[in-house]
């Protein structure tokens, strides 16, 4: 039975696969069971921030599994203590941190921060939360409800949870706000929405007037954190103070892990939330090597450098192809092409795969770039090399 095989007749097929099968990986380059190389401009939707086998982070994980890998909760976590204050003094915010396994949880537990926290910190319970359209905050009950993309509203799981709207643009939010609104819930580069970032000016605008109202500003960070836009957070660079941030993808470089992260601290009380896996000994310890490699890369300059050599190469690519892309989309390693066809999109990411590239796909027609943090100008060169082949043989 082929690995083909074998997936379909025992896995759900959740997911419209590519069978490659890769078994090695170094670096921002993947290799397949034939040897073959790849150049990998996915890293695994933003998980793989400190490219594949890194010697700390797989030091850091080796060493941690000889000891200890998970204990309960119930029990202070070294490693756990250890990136929170980490995450929060990198931030630059005074904030306290829960740890969850995966994106979803994290805007789950922020969800319900803010619920609880609307109906204990007003005379009326405040409940509803307003997304934006093109949002993505996850795969759960709640969370693809929060999701403003209606193709994600199947009939298939109703009934859904209440309290959520969505609206078409930042200055719509404000006519939406009522007696019953708790917070906003953003991400400040809609990622599968397109790679649609906002205007920083329009952002702190709306921060300063929910701070006003007493609304909570949500920031979704699952793909724009760790990095990902220039700064340890795109709220960094944004230049605002939300009230809650979620964490997850490039945190843990592989390693399952999500992260709340609020200034609310006596929100939640012990009993109000949990989880049996999130921040256990394995995670934390991984997500502490990569903000450690991450922070020096930071510190040295070479994140900078890594964007601005990506984005350069990039814009190229599009003003040498104005036929097949309308423009290039995105901030820092968080980049897209906006194809001109949804056929032109599927194309030239089929085109690259057989080129040994990997890309995405996105909202909007968008060809999409999620590279590791650390990937080298080399690596680059190469890929987009390779793009450039794609495209010629998607042209003729």
């Amino acid at each position: 039975m082929t690995l083909e095989e074998l997936d379909k007749k025992y896995v759900l097929q959740t997911y419209s696969r590519d069978y490659t099968n890769f078994v090695k990986g170094q670096g921002a380059t993947l290799y397949d069971e034939n040897g073959k190389d790849y150049i990998d401009f996915a890293s695994g939707i933003a998980v793989n921030s400190v490219g594949h086998n890194h010697p700390k982070l797989v030091e850091a994980i080796c060493n941690q599994a000889k000891n200890i890998i998970h204990i309960s909760n119930l029990q202070v976590i070294e490693p756990q203590a250890k990136l929170a204050q980490k995450m929060v003094e990198l931030s630059g915010y005074d904030m306290g941190v829960f740890f969850a396994n995966s994106g979803a949880e994290a805007n789950e537990g922020a969800i319900k921060l803010a619920r609880k926290y609307g109906g204990t910190k007003f005379e009326n319970k405040r409940y509803k939360v307003i997304t934006l359209e093109h949002s993505f905050h996850g795969r759960t009950i709640t969370t693809v409800k929060a999701t403003g993309q209606e193709s994600f509203h199947t009939p298939n799981f109703s009934p859904y949870p209440e309290g959520f709207s969505y609206e078409k643009s930042i200055d719509d939010v404000y006519k939406a706000i009522d007696d019953e609104t708790v917070a906003v819930l953003i991400e400040l580069v809609q990622g599968e929405g397109g790679v649609q970032p906002f205007e920083k000016e329009e952002i702190q605008k709306l921060a300063a007037h929910l701070k006003e109202k007493g609304i909570l500003l949500i920031v979704d960070e699952v793909q724009t954190g760790v990095y990902r836009t220039g700064e340890f957070l795109a709220s960094n660079l944004y230049g605002i103070e939300p009230d809650i941030i979620t964490l997850a993808k490039g945190l843990g470089g592989g390693v399952p892990i999500g992260a709340v992260m609020t200034k609310h601290k006596d929100v939640l009380v012990a009993g109000d939330h949990g989880s049996t896996f999130g921040g256990n000994y394995l995670s934390t310890a991984a997500g502490l090597a990569v903000l450690e490699i991450l922070s020096e890369y930071y510190e040295s300059g070479a994140v900078g450098e890594a964007l601005l050599y990506f984005e350069e190469k990039l814009q190229d690519i599009a003003k040498r192809h104005p036929n097949l892309f309308e423009k290039e989309v995105g901030i820092g390693l968080m980049r897209g092409l906006r194809a001109k066809s949804a056929d032109i999109q599927v194309a030239v990411i089929k085109g690259a795969m057989k080129e040994g590239l990997v890309i995405l796909k996105a909202g909007r027609n968008t060809v999409r770039f999620l590279p590791s943090i650390t990937i080298t100008k080399e690596e680059m060169d190469e890929g987009f090399k390779r793009l450039e082949s794609a495209l010629g043989k998607v042209e003729a």
